[in-house]
């Protein structure tokens, strides 16, 4: 490249061929889009419940724990009953909102032990959490109750999914019941 005219016009081209480099690995280096989850429902749980028993004010909250008497679990993903001895912990704030940390234990269709741990909230318009805590039956759809549940399960056997998937879970809350319904998250 003797020529000053071919230098030159090499030169000025440089910076056009460093953009259209930047500009490919830009476009190369833009991650791939994240799946979007999907829920698919495993199974559903009717959790037999006593009276409350009340705590009173604790630093301000009123504190509840709700004992666990028994129940059902079916569905496409595990079938079985809830044992007694389980119960939920609830801090019901000024506002309302039931803070809830539930935990029990489900006995699988096939004699395996499976602990829950369900923590989540329930809230919703005051006229209709007192209808709620006067025992009345009251539409699921006119409060939110949603809970996050994970499961303490053996690392070996048929239901070793359940401590390696994400699940939300709905609920409805009855005068002697509680009825979840647990999705998985794929």
């Amino acid at each position: 490249m003797t020529n000053p005219v071919e230098r030159r016009e090499l030169l000025k081209a440089i910076p056009g061929i460093a953009l259209a480099s930047t500009a490919t690995s830009a476009a190369a280096a833009e991650p791939p889009a994240l799946a979007v989850p999907k829920l698919t429902l495993a199974m559903r749980l009717r959790v037999l419940i006593a009276p409350p028993q009340e705590l009173g004010l604790v630093d301000g909250v009123r504190k509840r724990v709700i004992p666990i008497t028994g129940g059902t679990v079916e569905g496409p993903r595990l079938t079985g009953k809830v044992l007694p001895g389980g119960a939920d912990w609830q801090s019901i704030r000024p506002d309302g909102t039931a803070d809830i940390l539930a935990r029990y234990s489900i006995e699988a269709s096939d004699g395996a032990i499976i602990s829950v741990i369900n923590p989540g909230y329930r809230h919703g318009p005051a006229p209709v959490l007192a209808r709620i805590a006067a025992g009345e039956e009251v539409d699921p759809a006119l409060y939110y109750f949603r809970a996050t549940p994970r499961f303490e399960v053996a690392s070996e056997g048929p239901h070793a999914w359940l401590g390696r998937t994400v699940f939300v879970c709905t609920g409805g809350r009855y005068r002697d019941h509680v009825r979840l319904d647990f999705f998985a998250v794929s």
